[in-house]
């Protein structure tokens, strides 16, 4: 699904690279926990995946594709079709219905919308699923923090993304909720085999996850079985 090689990266200003990573790959399915401290560099990690940013040296290849190789704008249409994005202050549109927050992916992405084999109906499916089906045409900036976080997971995962990021997802739960929100996040994913790659500086969510990896501070990565 993804795959690092010779990885360098360094903010302008900056004397010392803010990321070298020699190595890095997820598998198809694969649940990957990635943790640091504050500036480690898993947000610049996170920009560099999804294409926003590219780096100096080395290669990132998504799905056998090598972002470097694309231009601006197929970048962002590589990154709505095949990843799903759940963001940590989750940056759902307040103006919007629960429902048409959700189908926003399928409005980017023709392909997404092909895959989900009739976007309204597998939106309904999810949102079912989260225990949101009674607000479907409520406002989201009417709901809890849960329940939006819930929202954000739904839209992340419409239209089947071989590949879905979380950036800090749990940081505003409670220990329980932080539990029921990542058994939500795999058995939604497992229907269509999503790799997942969730950021997070709190490690006792490691457990949960296939393998742990620790992005320390300006250094290469390296890789742990939890």
């Amino acid at each position: 699904m993804i795959q690092i090689e010779n990885l360098q990266f360094t903010w302008p200003g900056s004397l010392r690279p803010t990321l070298e990573i020699l190595e890095f790959k997820l598998a198809k399915a694969e649940r990957l926990f990635l943790h640091g401290p504050s500036g480690s560099g898993k947000s610049t990690l996170l920009s560099l995946l999804t294409g926003i940013h590219l780096p100096q040296s080395g290669k990132i290849n998504i799905l056998g594709q090598d972002l470097a190789q694309l231009s601006g704008p197929r970048r962002d249409r590589f990154r709505a079709d095949h990843l799903g994005y759940v963001f940590q202050q989750f940056n759902l549109l307040p103006y919007l219905s629960v429902l048409d927050n959700v189908l926003l992916p399928c409005q980017f992405s023709k392909l997404r919308q092909q895959r989900s084999g009739g976007a309204k109906a597998q939106a309904l499916h999810l949102l079912k699923r989260l225990d949101l089906h009674t607000h479907l045409h409520q406002a989201v900036s009417a709901l809890s923090v849960g329940q939006q976080q819930r929202v954000a997971l739904a839209r992340a995962l419409i239209g089947a993304p071989e590949i879905l990021i979380a950036d800090e997802p749990t940081s505003a739960l409670d220990a329980e909720r932080r539990g029921a929100f990542i058994e939500l996040l795999f058995e939604c994913a497992q229907e269509h085999q999503t790799a997942i790659l969730l950021v997070s500086h709190d490690p006792q969510l490691a457990v949960h996850f296939d393998r742990s990896l620790s992005l320390p501070t300006i250094n290469t990565v390296e890789t742990s079985n939890v």
